[in-house]
């Protein structure tokens, strides 16, 4: 199996690295296709989308059609992708929507279902990205029904199916949940091994020591590149964190109580479990998850993971049973903003 190279930085590429178990696991769906969708949670940044990008490989060295969308990206030629032998499906649906790039979602799920019913018995694959920002976490529910639906009823008959999203929407977990209609899965930030041959492939220039590193991402691939493009500056990594996601303005809006408790989580992400029954500490779950803050943990039963589950408890990384911060420096940057607050 051949790993695909990715983009990390400019003019830096890297192998696919790690994830040995998460690539067995596509191995398992493009054997046996998938019975509903899957859609894959996890941290902003954790590598869903170079996961994404080596199932599609995989699925296409399994005989696989693959469609693939990536909506958030930025050009126009890279949201979407397939196998060439949907060349010619995918012109004719691109023609059908006035401006197909804005609508990447459905012209995927287009490519897809003409696939399944003008081949002959087809393996058909369909990888999205970051689904739930694109289409909106108010039509969640009505896109996995539709992914479903391509599974379930599809157009045409077809040999094996896969559909594999993924979403760091974590608000979006409950909603879907609520219904039989999908497959959730998590993926975790990258483990100690795996984030040393990222580290490893990076030129040194200066770059913090590992362990360094470690402590703060918590194994996350994309805060490592931030702190990489800020020339390793931990300094102004957490202040761009705190105006992007406007923390200062969150910590502001919070009350003495609100604050106290989100103190606590700082040191232990459980501590929220301690005050759920309080009607203010629910709504502070729900912002920080909001935010991308902090994630409500599944059992570790890898049969809900993609890849190996992170530990129980990594007091150092701020990772607890029920709740996990998605890495150290998502922490950080909530400290950080409420030491403004109190300035």
């Amino acid at each position: 199996m051949g790993r695909v190279k990715l983009r990390f930085a400019r003019g830096l590429e890297v192998e696919f690295r790690d994830r040995d178990r998460a690539l067995q696991q596509v191995e398992w769906m493009a054997e046996r296709g998938t019975l509903f969708p899957t859609v894959v949670y996890g941290p902003e940044g954790c590598g869903k989308t170079a996961l994404l990008m080596q199932a599609k490989a995989i699925l296409e060295e399994h005989g696989y059609h693959v469609v693939y969308a990536s909506p958030l990206e930025e050009e126009a030629r890279e949201m979407l992708s397939y196998t060439p032998t949907l060349g010619e499906i995918a012109r004719e649906i691109f023609k059908a929507f006035p401006e197909p790039y804005s609508r990447v979602v459905d012209v995927a799920i287009a490519i897809a279902g003409e696939a399944v019913r003008r081949l002959r018995r087809p393996r058909v694959a369909l990888l999205v990205d970051d689904i739930f920002q694109a289409v909106g976490v108010d039509r969640a529910e009505v896109y996995v029904k539709m992914l479903l639906n391509l599974i379930e009823y599809p157009p045409g008959d077809y040999e094996s199916i896969v559909v594999l999203v993924s979403s760091s929407e974590g608000v979006t977990r409950e909603r879907i949940g609520r219904h039989n209609w999908a497959t959730i899965k998590i993926l975790w930030n990258m483990s100690r091994e795996g984030f040393k041959q990222l580290y490893d492939a990076i030129p040194n220039g200066g770059k913090l020591e590992y362990e360094t590193l470690w402590r703060l991402t918590g194994g996350n691939p994309r805060h490592l590149r931030r702190l990489y493009e800020a020339e390793w500056n931990v300094d102004i990594t957490v202040k761009s964190m705190v105006k992007e996601r406007k923390l200062d303005i969150l910590v502001a809006t919070l009350s003495r109580e609100e604050v106290e408790v989100l103190k606590q989580v700082l040191v232990d992400p459980d501590s929220l479990v301690e005050h759920l029954r309080e009607k203010h500490v629910q709504e502070l779950e729900r912002r920080l998850v909001e935010l991308n803050l902090i994630m409500y943990m599944h059992d570790r039963d890898e049969h809900f993971w993609i890849d190996q589950p992170p530990p129980e408890r990594d007091q150092e990384l701020g990772i607890g049973r029920f709740y996990a911060w998605q890495t150290p420096l998502h922490r950080e940057a909530v400290r950080r903003a409420l030491e403004i607050a109190s300035s």
